[in-house]
């Protein structure tokens, strides 16, 4: 087993700081091509039985966050349905991860922003599985644009049907399969209360992601589904040389009063404390890890 990540560490020193090498990269991106390599906790995460025995649905669980959520999850006993876009080799190396901790992983490629592709992973869930108990929202599209103007129409209806349009088929076909115990977990951003104008498509479906989880928290609840939501700052993914100039990449994070971006490793354990019994009081809330950026109210 990993060995545990050292809890003295100066967490200005933890991850790595900008600048970063200049590297451009297509939309979705690859974890392949980042530089430099993401934590994801391989070395680090190490688990203690929360999850025993869970089963979860993680969208956009090939690299980033997804993929370090995964790779928690299975340390902590649960079997892993990977949803992902087309990033085949990105989520083979999920797969090994989650099959490495000994759980069962399951891959599932396609667009979440179709709502029947959005029926067939929880379908496929329920068929390898027989039972969800975790589903973590956390696949995104963003792009950068200096001005309204610059927007495509399409690009932004994309975005919304991306991040929170898929959110709301995947939420309508788990949550009647979801028995008491169950959990959801949305990811929204430090955008939806901080949002800069450059990214006005993805921190509007973030403000979005708020405000329907604390709805859906309110009727889930009534069968005994959790729903909550983690906010993460500035995160070191593929995402960001993919969907950000160069020059903006290579200085990622760097305005956080840690003075980078967080690595993926240091959201995960946000995802499993609110998987798991130990948040069995919390529901409808924000949990930020936002490295100090900025407060949620």
């Amino acid at each position: 087993m990993a060995k545990d990540q050292s809890t003295s560490q100066d967490p200005k020193e933890q991850g790595a700081k900008p600048p970063f090498p200049n590297q451009q990269q297509q939309l979705p991106g690859s974890d392949a091509a980042l530089r430099p390599k993401a934590d994801h906790g391989e070395q680090s995460y190490r688990g203690c039985g929360r999850l025993e025995g869970k089963h979860a649905i993680i969208t956009g669980a090939d690299s980033g966050i997804g993929r370090a959520v995964a790779l928690a999850f299975a340390r902590e006993g649960a079997n892993v349905l990977v949803s992902y876009l087309n990033e085949h080799q990105d989520a083979e190396e999920t797969r090994r991860l989650v099959e490495e901790a000994g759980r069962k992983a399951v891959t599932i490629a396609g667009d979440i922003s179709d709502e029947a592709h959005c029926r067939n992973i929880v379908e496929q869930a329920m068929k390898q599985f027989g039972q969800i108990d975790i589903l973590v929202n956390n696949a995104a599209f963003q792009t950068v644009h200096e001005h309204i103007t610059e927007i495509p129409s399409e690009e932004f209806e994309y975005t919304f049907r991306t991040n929170i349009f898929a959110m709301f088929y995947l939420c309508k076909a788990a949550l009647p399969q979801m028995k008491a115990g169950a959990t959801i977990i949305n990811t929204a951003s430090v955008q939806a209360y901080e949002p800069r104008p450059t990214l006005l498509a993805y921190a509007s479906t973030k403000g979005a992601i708020v405000t329907f989880s604390k709805a859906l928290a309110q009727e889930a609840i009534e069968q005994g589904v959790r729903v909550n939501v983690v906010a993460p700052g500035p995160v070191w993914t593929p995402l960001i040389p993919a969907s950000m100039p160069s020059s903006q990449t290579s200085e990622f994070g760097k305005d956080t009063p840690l003075g980078r971006p967080a690595q993926p490793a240091e959201l995960a354990p946000a995802y499993v404390f609110l998987a798991s019994q130990e948040s069995s009081y919390i529901v409808g809330e924000v949990l930020g890890v936002t490295g100090g950026g900025k407060i949620l109210p």
